[in-house]
């Protein structure tokens, strides 16, 4: 060729900023990972944390969401508006849009994901990361129960169901979250900066 090279893939998609995607089962401490992050990370311009729209009402014991109604996420999804969208137990999430001009402008997005949204993210994104937190399975149900939202019996089923087998992702880091707060985030940091 002359002139111009050949449009590789890597070419085609979003970038060149990062999306980073946080998931793990529940009671792993995602929430709690993230709002440190946010926090420890408040002064730094370049990064941008999504608060996502769900189809579920606003409680105030559950994270901070922009709540929206089924209509309005199936309208926004066949209109793509959404950086990311998919739909997980029950309930539809989207990503709004303008974070994809983020990272068109070199910054990174941290939002927290799932892995329903993965493949997707892989496809669309350049410099995906996905951060898998986890947690022994009794870590897991101590952490759950004492949250008080279920019984013993319930926790045990959820956590008998949650299989989080996740396939061969590139740029996957896996973080067990049973030490500090402080450690888990020098561990994330590190793969940010």
């Amino acid at each position: 060729m002359t002139g111009t090279a050949a449009q590789t893939d890597s070419d085609r998609k979003l970038g060149p900023g990062q999306m980073v995607l946080v998931v793990g089962p529940s009671g792993a401490g995602k929430d709690t990972l993230l709002n440190a992050l946010k926090e420890r990370l408040a002064d730094d311009p370049r990064f941008r944390f999504a608060t996502r729209q769900i189809t579920r009402p606003a409680d105030g014991a559950t994270e901070t969401h922009i709540p929206i109604s089924e209509a309005d996420y199936d309208e926004a999804v066949a209109a793509g508006r959404f950086a990311l969208a998919w739909r997980a137990h029950g309930l539809g999430y989207i990503l709004p849009p303008e974070l994809d001009d983020v990272i068109k402008a070199g910054g990174t997005v941290i939002a927290n994901g799932s892995r329903h949204a993965l493949p997707d993210a892989l496809e669309k994104y350049q410099n995906p990361l996905v951060l898998l937190i986890t947690a022994p399975k009794a870590v897991l149900a101590d952490r759950l129960a004492a949250r008080g939202r279920e019984s013993r019996e319930e926790i045990e089923r959820r956590l008998d169901r949650t299989q989080f087998e996740m396939p061969e992702i590139p740029n996957l880091v896996s973080i067990e979250n049973t030490g500090t707060i402080e450690e888990a985030l020098d561990k994330i940091l590190k793969k940010l900066t």
